[in-house]
C-alpha cells in the first residue's frame, strides 16, 4: 500500500509539472478570491502602520503642548471643552514594495496531500500581500512587467497583467535597480542554480534596498517519499532520470537541500535581507503575516517600518 500511494504521488507530481491540469487563467478567479480572505484575514488582526504628519487626510485631535505655535491650535475643537487642541494630519508618504511571484514551469508542482501548486500559492501570497499594502498607503509594482500603484483594485490589475503575459516565465526575478527605500520580495521555489541565485540577490540590493526571499516548497520536496522505480523529470530543461531504487537517494537528497538553502541564508544575512522557508501545507496566512512584521528590517533599517517612522514629510520612494 505504502509502495502504490507513493506511485500515486510520483503520477500525479509529473503529471502537474508537466503542465496538465487547469491553466492559470482558469484558476485565477478562484486565487483572486483566496487572496483577498487571506488578506481580510490579516488586516483584520493589523493596526495599521498610519502615522501623524504633514499629508492631507485628518488623523486625529490631540491635546496642545505647551511651547507649541498657537497658530496649531485647532479652536474649533478647541471650543468644545477647556482644553486646547492640535489637529494632526495623516503622513501620506507611499513606500514601493515590488513582488515578484516565479511562474517558471518548476512551479507547477503539487503532490498529495497537498493539492494546492507552488505557483498557486505564490499568487496568492503576491496577491494578498500587494492587498495589505496598499490598504497601508504603499505602492506595489512586478519588477518587470507592472509599473508601482496604489490602486485599490491592485489585486486585478496584477492579476490581468500575469495572465496575458507572453514573456518566457524565468525561474528568477529580471534585473532592475530598485530604489534604495524600496523593499523587494521574492516568491520562489529557488531550485536554480546557487549561483544564478546569489547574483539575483546582489543584483537586486546593490542600491541598498532592502529584500525578502521566500522559497515555496511542497513538502514532498522536503521529505522525499519516494521509493522503488521512479522516474524524476524536470520541467524546466526537459531532462528526466530514472532510479532503481529512490528511497536510497533520500539521505543525500535531503543533505544537498541543506546545503542549497544554507548558502542563500549566508547570502541573505550578509546583505541584511530576510530569507524563509515556507511550505505549501502551511497556511498563506501565516507567511503573510511573517513578511508584513520582517518589512523594515534591513541592515540600516531601512523599508516601510523605518520609512513611516523616520522619512521627511513628502519623501518619495
Amino acid at each position: 500500500m505504502a509502495e502504490a500511494s507513493h506511485r500515486a504521488i510520483e503520477a500525479e507530481a509529473t503529471q502537474r509539472a508537466t503542465g496538465a491540469g487547469r491553466s492559470l487563467s482558469a484558476t485565477m478567479p478562484r486565487l483572486i478570491l483566496e487572496a483577498r480572505r487571506v488578506a481580510a484575514t490579516v488586516i483584520h488582526g493589523l493596526h495599521g502602520r498610519r502615522r501623524a504628519g504633514n499629508g492631507e487626510n485628518f488623523w486625529q485631535f490631540r491635546r496642545f503642548v505647551s511651547g507649541e505655535p498657537a497658530a496649531r491650535v485647532d479652536w474649533r475643537r478647541s471650543a468644545r471643552d477647556d482644553h486646547l487642541y492640535v489637529r494632526e494630519q495623516e503622513w501620506e508618504a507611499a513606500h514601493t514594495v515590488w513582488i515578484w511571484p516565479d511562474r517558471s514551469p518548476s512551479m507547477v508542482f503539487a503532490a498529495p496531500p497537498v493539492r494546492e501548486t507552488k505557483l498557486d500559492r505564490a499568487l496568492v501570497i503576491a496577491f494578498a500581500l500587494a492587498e495589505v499594502l496598499v490598504e497601508g498607503g504603499e505602492r506595489v509594482g512586478i519588477p518587470g512587467l507592472m509599473r508601482a500603484s496604489a490602486s485599490r483594485s491592485i489585486i486585478e490589475k496584477m492579476a490581468e497583467i500575469i495572465v496575458h503575459d507572453p514573456t518566457e516565465r524565468a525561474s528568477l526575478p529580471p534585473s532592475f535597480a530598485p530604489s534604495p527605500q524600496s523593499e523587494v520580495v521574492v516568491l520562489s521555489d529557488l531550485w536554480s542554480p546557487i549561483a544564478d541565485v546569489h547574483k539575483t540577490i546582489a543584483q537586486l540590493s546593490a542600491n541598498g534596498s532592502h529584500g525578502h526571499v521566500v522559497q515555496i516548497v511542497n513538502p514532498a520536496e522536503e521529505t522525499f517519499p519516494f521509493s522503488g522505480r521512479v522516474e524524476f523529470y524536470d520541467p524546466e530543461d526537459g531532462h528526466s532520470i530514472t532510479v532503481g531504487r529512490a528511497e536510497t537517494w533520500r539521505a543525500d537528497y535531503q543533505a544537498r537541500l541543506e546545503r542549497h538553502r544554507a548558502e542563500i541564508r549566508a547570502e541573505t544575512d550578509r546583505l541584511g535581507w530576510s530569507f524563509t522557508i515556507h511550505r505549501t501545507d502551511r497556511p498563506a496566512t501565516e507567511l503573510l503575516l511573517k513578511l508584513h512584521a520582517q518589512m523594515g528590517q534591513g541592515l540600516r533599517g531601512s523599508g516601510i517600518n523605518h520609512w513611516h517612522a523616520s522619512a521627511p514629510a513628502g519623501s518619495a520612494a
